[in-house]
């Protein structure tokens, strides 16, 4: 008897120790309904937008929404893999080949923001003289300024590198600066190390004060808008597949959409993306 008791210790902490083990891969955790949803997604967590659209849905659904902090590219193949339900990406073509592959499904349009260029008030490439995102990669390339890129796959990196592509350089020497990191932390690196980068306005309006030897010096290109899709897991193919494609319908009801619009006014004075209505004009 005092054995099994044993046994039945030992597995009872294994399996708390798998649990602490399977949260720790979440970056927050909203609402604590019985019915879970994961979701990946990346600055629309970090700035706080997922958390206010998550807590509505969990309130009116009995649900709980794991946020698993991935970039465009990792959202995409933690989707692939099954480890999330629901993703919020702008990487449209990655999401197009996805769904025709069959394991995403609902890409449904959600919101934008746009891409700034951001760099040192000196501006030692002079990119605030540029008419185009490309003649700006082109200056910075040319003045061997020191340029950050996330360097992960993100949808960030993707846009990045198809304007790298489009300026026809292959960026590569010691100017050109990796980080393998999220855009909060990349942006304040740059500002550390006085740096050009490429992020995304929501970001740059919440954390500008923390990285104030930095500016926009090139925005308004309309390569650089930046539109946002919700896709989920197809039907059955994992526990919270059927909870996932309701958040994807939450996502655009009135009331998210709302969200979407007037987040961070309160607290920024402007908001921080676009609802998909104005998103649409971009598609």
């Amino acid at each position: 008897m005092k054995q099994t008791m044993r046994w039945v210790f030992i597995i009872a902490c294994l399996a708390l120790v798998c649990n602490v083990r399977a949260e720790e891969k979440f970056e927050a955790v909203y609402g604590r309904g019985p019915n879970r949803i994961i979701v990946a997604t990346a600055s629309p967590g970090e700035i706080g937008l997922l958390q206010v659209i998550a807590e509505m849905f969990a309130k009116g659904h009995d649900a709980t929404v794991c946020w698993r902090k991935a970039g465009s590219g990792e959202s995409l193949k933690l989707l692939r893999d099954k480890e999330a339900d629901a993703i919020m990406v702008h990487a449209p073509d990655a999401e197009k080949k996805a769904v025709a592959e069959g394991w995403a499904i609902k890409q449904t349009l959600i919101g934008s923001n746009e891409f700034y260029i951001v760099g040192p008030k000196g501006d030692p490439a002079a990119i605030a003289s540029a008419k185009t995102a490309v003649e700006a990669y082109q200056k910075i390339a040319a003045a061997r300024a020191k340029f950050l890129s996330r360097a992960d796959n993100s949808g960030t990196h993707k846009k990045e590198m198809a304007v790298w592509k489009q300026a026809g350089i292959d960026p590569k020497g010691d100017w050109y600066v990796e980080t393998h990191d999220f855009m909060t932390a990349t942006l304040l690196r740059a500002n550390e190390i006085g740096g050009y980068f490429m992020t995304d306005s929501s970001t740059w309006v919440a954390t500008k004060r923390q990285a104030p030897n930095l500016t926009v010096l090139f925005k308004g290109d309309p390569i650089l808008i930046n539109v946002y899709h919700a896709l989920c897991q197809p039907e059955g193919a994992t526990p919270g597949a059927a909870l996932a494609a309701k958040f994807v319908d939450f996502l655009v009801s009135e009331e998210a959409q709302r969200a979407f619009a007037d987040f961070g006014k309160d607290r920024y004075g402007e908001a921080l993306y676009n609802d998909a209505a104005y998103a649409r004009q971009f598609k």
